[in-house]
């Protein structure tokens, strides 16, 4: 069965690097959000498998969108990326709750991120 995707990002062309990537792995890719609030809706709607959230977003942020999704599902499963390798960000995404943090264009860590949370 094929795992279902959430991916936020202001950003239309990353969105379609993460569409393109994630199809191609055998993920389905169910809803896009081009802002944080987006998202938190889009989630709520669509209860995808997992959530891509980019940190960097306009009307809400990455870390606020997290916790918006953990306070609706506290079980989700959301990885966090940026291009900003901030070590203050990222600890704060682990301890909000993200389950992993991926620093961007590098995505070649995202598929085997995910095929771990589906174990």
């Amino acid at each position: 069965m094929l795992k279902t995707i959430l991916v936020a990002d202001d950003s239309m062309f990353m969105r379609n690097l993460l569409k393109n990537l994630l199809t191609d792995n055998d993920y389905q890719v169910v809803a896009e959000a081009s802002d944080g609030s987006s998202a938190v809706s889009l989630y709520k709607e669509k209860a995808p498998d997992i959530v891509i959230l980019d940190l960097t977003m306009s009307i809400m942020n990455g870390l606020d969108a997290l916790k918006n999704i953990l306070k609706f599902d506290p079980r989700a499963k959301v990885i966090i990326y940026s291009a900003m390798g901030q070590k203050r960000l990222i600890i704060d995404a682990i301890e909000i709750g993200a389950k992993d943090f991926i620093i961007k264009p590098y995505f070649n860590e995202l598929i085997p991120s995910l095929n771990k949370l589906f174990r």
